[in-house]
């Protein structure tokens, strides 16, 4: 039991380290791939809860337009696929917390940011816990 809360811990902040310490622990694909969902999905409602409460601290003017960064990867995602390749990209590529961050700052709308997060999140987790079984099958 140690074992699965200690994949789905490290899933609800890296899903690139969870995957393989449950390996490492010798837990069974589907342990893996139910912890590490559990895990990444606690991470982004946790981020999104606790980000939106913050952004409610923080009244918007009605006069600023918020600023975007013209930089980095989160910027490039949001600007070319928008909402849909935030959540399920940026998952793949940032991460679920990173990418809630990053929609929360450019004012997305949470629903929406948390279903395509999901989206993102399982499709991540059923891939990489694939490859992982399959890659120790090769061994």
């Amino acid at each position: 039991m140690l074992k699965f809360l200690t994949v789905a811990a490290l899933a609800s902040f890296e899903m690139y380290a969870a995957i393989p310490a449950g390996f490492a622990f010798g837990l069974s694909p589907l342990a893996i791939l139910v912890a590490a969902l559990l895990g990444g999905l606690s991470g982004i409602f946790i981020t999104a809860f606790l980000g939106d409460k913050l952004r409610q601290l923080f009244p918007k003017k009605q006069s600023q337009k918020p600023v975007k960064p013209k930089t980095g990867i989160g910027y490039r995602i949001w600007n070319k696929y928008g909402i849909v390749g935030l959540g399920v990209l940026g998952t793949m590529t940032i991460g679920g917390p990173a990418s809630i961050a990053i929609g929360l700052g450019f004012r997305a709308s949470v629903q929406k940011l948390l279903v395509w997060c999901c989206v993102g999140v399982t499709a991540r987790c059923i891939l990489f816990t694939l490859i992982g079984h399959y890659g120790t099958q090769l061994l």
